[in-house]
């Protein structure tokens, strides 16, 4: 499946929880940016730079931040506990959201490390195919004022 492209409805899948287990519907956050994040695996060394870059920048970038893996819940709380995650990741154990978002490889047991910024409209506002864990906060940041 392809990645969704800028100006399109951002895909909205249902059944989608936070590692506490409590339902998300992406279309509840109407007037507001939302950075949906995708990575392989929590607690990974590209994966804790790019989580830990969104908590130490959290302020700056002016949006709910939403860490997308194929982790389970006990996983996500872990990874959220253990380097102070102020936003939620998201459970996405069957792939449901990795494959709406085009970021699952046909037969891939990870997702690309690929962001969606969703605008206060509900429609993708940017669009990152492949990020760099170490600067893609700034590029969020810079989106968002765009």
């Amino acid at each position: 499946m392809s990645m969704p492209t800028v100006g399109t409805l951002a895909p909205a899948p249902s059944g989608i929880t936070t590692q506490d287990g409590k339902a998300v519907d992406l279309r509840s956050h109407a007037g507001r940016h939302v950075l949906m994040y995708f990575y392989p695996k929590d607690d990974t060394p590209g994966c804790t730079i790019e989580a830990c870059n969104f908590r130490d920048h959290h302020a700056e970038v002016d949006a709910i931040i939403y860490g997308v893996s194929l982790d389970d819940a006990a996983s996500h709380k872990a990874f959220k506990a253990k380097f102070s995650l102020p936003f939620d990741l998201l459970v996405d154990h069957d792939g449901a959201l990795a494959k709406a978002y085009g970021t699952l490889p046909q037969g891939g047991q990870y997702p690309s490390r690929s962001s969606f910024l969703i605008g206060p409209d509900g429609h993708l506002k940017a669009v990152w195919p492949k990020v760099d864990p170490k600067v893609h906060w700034q590029e969020v940041k810079a989106a968002i004022s765009a």
